[in-house]
């Protein structure tokens, strides 16, 4: 309990002494509540901190993964997601009233706001009805706003870990953009995310290579602005997946030249440098990752991507410092994303695994990190044991950074490789979708929103 006490006064930017105070107490007892050596064992002292740290009491004394009650909606949004993206579009029935196109903007523009900040549950449920007030639409000039809808949806589906899910939004989107080239290079973003979730780097690849060539300026600083954002974003994705390939050659031309098309200081810029950096870890320098990181987060750019962008990139540098041998660092990283999106730690399976690596490692983890663990159920433990995640051995002879000790969510079956950033496996069926039968999937942070 000391320790739930510990992480909700940092979330609070509480001193030991501010909280003391506001407690009427002194700080030398607030430190004992929170080093366990005294017990919160009345009820009227418990709903007074819980008061001070304006949280639910039953937050203070939940036992191992209780707390973080967001999980259970979120899975049971996806299930829901699940549903509608099982249900062909063109067997829906004809809407009792018609769908209000400026209505329709507002709400999708509304869900990318959700996505944006980090309100992933918010964003699966009200993903069903936009997919099918989308498709009544699409014929009527809205095609943009519905690719938006099945992006969004395709986003949070691999954050979620169901990458198959997201591959068939993605592929339903680029079945929207038809024959417009900027709308399929959106569209090409999250397809290529869901590739990548699947370990199909090459596919990824060529995918939003070919996307990102067929909007690309023909002269330096050409194109409409339109077509040089979805240009970058496109690339940024080829160029992660050319990363966790191990080539680091195609990884640097696709970063240099989604650099090309942005501004410097713009948002885009800064999702280049975000990209980057995470495309330096996978290839496994950690130290020069680093850097590149703390250099971004010193610069202006930075404050302009999305909240989600930001915290989502923290999740994934965290694996940049474990390579450089500095797991404070790796779980100072953590704690800031938690602050930023709580979701991109306590629900999202990369954040969570990357959690148990930073703790596996860390000979004296940081209070404020324990207790994030044991508020979201994540524990360190030995392969083989009970347990929401699993640290296993290295691999024998293991040659490849990628091959490093596996991190295993027992509840999801994801598995990943500590510090690896976003290379994590999904359980698919073969590796390919099951709803629609073919090859998918893909992940990654680092790309600039639209």
């Amino acid at each position: 309990m000391g320790r739930r006490v510990a992480y909700w006064r940092g979330r609070r930017n509480m001193s030991q002494q501010v909280f003391a105070d506001r407690l009427g107490r002194s700080k030398s007892w607030v430190d004992k509540v929170e080093r366990g050596v005294r017990a919160l064992d009345k009820v009227s002292t418990l709903r007074q901190v819980a008061a001070v740290l304006r949280i639910d009491p039953d937050l203070l004394i939940a036992r191992d993964g209780a707390v973080g009650p967001e999980r259970e909606p979120a899975a049971d949004g996806v299930e829901v997601v699940r549903a509608a993206l099982a249900r062909h579009p063109g067997l829906l029935r004809a809407p009792a009233a018609p769908t209000d196109p400026v209505v329709y903007r507002t709400r999708v523009a509304h869900a990318a706001a959700a996505y944006n900040h980090g309100r992933y549950v918010d964003l699966l449920r009200l993903a069903p009805a936009l997919l099918v007030d989308g498709h009544r639409l699409a014929g009527g000039g809205q095609a943009e706003q519905f690719l938006q809808a099945y992006r969004l949806v395709a986003f949070v589906l691999v954050k979620l870990g169901t990458a198959e899910l997201a591959w068939l939004a993605a592929d339903r989107a680029l079945a929207v953009a038809g024959d417009d080239p900027v709308l399929a290079a959106l569209a090409a973003v999250p397809l290529g995310q869901a590739l990548r979730a699947a370990g199909r780097q090459q596919a990824a690849f060529e995918t939003t290579v070919v996307a990102a060539h067929q909007v690309a300026p023909l002269e330096p600083g050409g194109g409409s602005a339109a077509e040089r954002a979805a240009c970058a974003a496109a690339l940024l994705q080829a160029a992660l997946a050319a990363a966790e390939a191990g080539d680091r050659s195609a990884a640097n031309e696709m970063l240099d030249d989604a650099a090309a098309v942005t501004e410097p200081g713009g948002p885009e810029r800064a999702a280049v440098d975000a990209a980057r950096v995470v495309a330096v870890s996978m290839l496994g320098d950690g130290r020069r990752a680093v850097v590149a990181h703390e250099a971004l987060v010193g610069a202006p750019g930075w404050q302009r991507l999305p909240i989600e962008h930001r915290a989502a990139h923290l999740v994934d540098v965290s694996g940049a410092y474990l390579r450089a041998g500095d797991a404070a660092g790796a779980g100072a990283a953590l704690l800031h994303a938690d602050r930023l999106v709580p979701a991109e730690v306590r629900i999202r399976p990369a954040g969570r695994t990357a959690l148990a690596g930073v703790l596996a490692v860390a000979s004296r983890p940081d209070p404020h990190l324990l207790a994030l663990a044991e508020a979201t159920g994540v524990r360190r433990i030995d392969a083989g044991s009970s347990g929401d995640l699993a640290v296993s051995a290295p691999a024998k002879g293991a040659k490849s950074p990628r091959e490093g000790p596996k991190l295993q969510d027992r509840r999801t079956g994801w598995v990943g490789v500590e510090g690896a950033g976003r290379a994590w496996a999904g359980p698919l069926a073969g590796g390919r979708c099951p709803l629609a039968g073919c090859a998918g999937d893909r992940t990654g942070n680092g790309i600039y929103r639209n």
